[in-house]
């Protein structure tokens, strides 16, 4: 038998150590906003149903109301939301569409709000911008500037220090659950919010008013 030298073994020992080095590099994680993103626009097409968690006398005809979302549209760029409440009456309201947009700088939220005959309200097309990377599950918009002058035109002063909720899960998720959520805080504090089954698909609900 031929005995190979120890100093001949060496630098194969070397190669052995540093081809243990060499595994796959651990992957980058997900920018948040992007895997936001992702989970939301996994739902295109869908409609789920839900109920206001969180409210105060303000909210009262909402109560145990029947809601529905309905990821409506979706682009690259922009999906819509819109957001049907049941009436007393057994009427739908229409007339709320939440609309995202991924800008350069991030996400953005805007409220599209419509009459019956199509027409926008008086106030409509408010909301703001991301300010902070967010989680991949959960984007917080502050109200932007152009919302707040609205705002105050319109007399809604209160309204001013708005920070709004969007919350995902993507489809499939056991459990999985949609979220928006008004929050105020200090002297006009406020807190709405609801949320829906997104583990249970609905009948596609009518196009929102102006749609």
């Amino acid at each position: 038998m031929t005995h190979r030298p120890l100093a001949a073994l060496a630098p194969l020992s070397a190669l052995v150590l540093l081809a243990g080095c060499g595994s796959d590099p651990v992957p980058a994680p997900a920018d948040p906003q992007d895997a936001f993103w992702t989970a939301l626009s996994s739902h295109c097409g869908e409609a789920y149903s839900g109920a206001l968690t969180e409210g105060d006398e303000r909210d009262a005809e909402m109560q145990g109301a029947e809601m529905a979302m309905h990821v409506r549209e979706c682009s690259e760029r922009q999906i819509e939301v819109p957001f049907h409440i049941r009436q007393e009456d057994g009427t739908w309201d229409r007339s709320r569409t939440w609309v995202l947009t991924r800008t350069e700088a991030g996400l953005r939220l805007k409220h599209d709000h419509r009459h019956e005959d199509g027409t926008s309200d008086a106030v409509t097309m408010y909301g703001g911008d991301t300010a902070a990377p967010g989680t991949e599950r959960a984007q917080d918009f502050p109200v932007d500037q152009e919302s707040i002058d609205l705002f105050r035109r319109e007399g809604l002063d209160v309204s001013v220090t708005n920070v709004w909720r969007v919350e995902v899960d993507p489809a499939g998720t056991r459990g999985g659950r949609f979220a928006y959520q008004l929050k105020r805080e200090g002297e006009n504090e406020r807190l709405f919010r609801v949320e829906f089954d997104l583990s249970n698909p609905i009948q596609l609900p009518p196009a929102p008013w102006g749609h």
